[in-house]
């Protein structure tokens, strides 16, 4: 199966050299990474909260990796026809080719792909994880639906948990760290843990346009195999408990992944906190009121979004994730 952590090809060894210093970047490259961090701060409310947090150059890196993955995440959730999304990832697919075998200029007229492969040259990226990210959105172009959970588990590998072992690329573990080994493991398993969470806020949305991501076994356990078409729940259905279930799921997988936080830097750390625990509040607004999900996208307010942020950088959620390790291994 593509997307899981046995096949990311980066050691421990290449991924704490993310940490080597780097030469500064051409008046075309930084022009390039300033249109991706535009890019981010306008589509990615969330995702800027967190890499705020991080030094220029890897805020950089992150941002042109958003950007690439906005661009494929785009043409899947566009209007075009299938036949014609499909002719435009395999384009993208082949510009990514172009990225990993660096033939593109920094005088190219794309700046993502620019930015991307000044990022590709920073830090040890396994750009292999944005072929199964184009992977994952081909399956939403094919509408696709998933029988079980490990059968979506697949799927939030290819378009999260790809994305998470890219981000461990920039941010590198620490020297020395203990369980360094597993680090890509765990970005997995966060990115499951974050897409898991977007699955369950946009189920109304994604019922709008067409698509069901919950398995069809957990639907029908619980009543809830006709869908999500309106802001009420179906006669019979029990709605809660299907909500409910999923949270205990992504709760499990959030505590696993925030065993990534003690591997790395303080400030890599806290923009992963941040992005993580942003989710993990709207997931604690989602099981307190699971009909919500149905009249409407629950969200965080800003001052929250801060308090998170500033929670992060405070080492707070690293040092609860070192504890919860330690009664695990106790």
């Amino acid at each position: 199966m593509r997307g899981t952590v046995g096949n990311t090809p980066k050691t421990a060894r290449s991924i704490r050299s993310a940490t080597a210093p780097v030469s500064q970047p051409s008046p075309q490259v930084t022009a390039a990474y300033r249109y991706c961090e535009a890019v981010t701060g306008q589509q990615a409310r969330n995702f800027a909260y967190g890499i705020r947090l991080l030094p220029g150059p890897k805020r950089q890196a992150m941002s042109a990796l958003y950007a690439f993955s906005r661009r494929v995440d785009d043409i899947g959730d566009g209007d075009l026809p299938a036949e014609a999304k499909k002719e435009r990832l395999e384009q993208t697919r082949s510009l990514l080719a172009r990225i990993k075998d660096r033939k593109v200029a920094e005088d190219d007229t794309d700046p993502v792909a620019v930015a991307l492969t000044h990022a590709a040259d920073r830090f040890p990226l396994p750009l292999d994880a944005l072929d199964e990210l184009i992977d994952g959105v081909l399956l939403d172009v094919a509408g696709t639906t998933y029988r079980t959970w490990d059968d979506l588990k697949g799927y939030c590998r290819c378009v999260a948990g790809a994305i998470g072992r890219l981000s461990l690329g920039v941010f590198g573990t620490v020297p020395g760290a203990r369980d360094a080994v597993r680090a890509p493991e765990y970005a997995d398993t966060l990115g499951l843990a974050l897409q898991l969470t977007n699955i369950l806020r946009d189920v109304r949305e994604d019922a709008e346009d067409g698509r069901t991501y919950l398995p069809a076994e957990d639907l029908e356990k619980f009543g809830c195999a006709d869908g999500f078409n309106s802001d009420t729940v179906q006669p019979g259905a029990d709605f809660t408990g299907l909500v409910h279930f999923e949270v205990r799921r992504a709760r499990a997988l959030f505590a696993e992944g925030y065993r990534l936080l003690p591997l790395l830097d303080r400030r890599s750390g806290a923009c992963v906190a941040a992005m993580a625990g942003i989710y993990h509040r709207l997931l604690d607004r989602i099981a307190a009121d699971p009909a919500a999900v149905l009249r409407g996208r629950v969200s965080l307010p800003g001052h929250e979004k801060a308090y998170v942020a500033v929670r992060g950088l405070s080492g707070l959620d690293t040092r609860q994730a070192v504890r919860q390790a330690a009664r695990r291994s106790a």
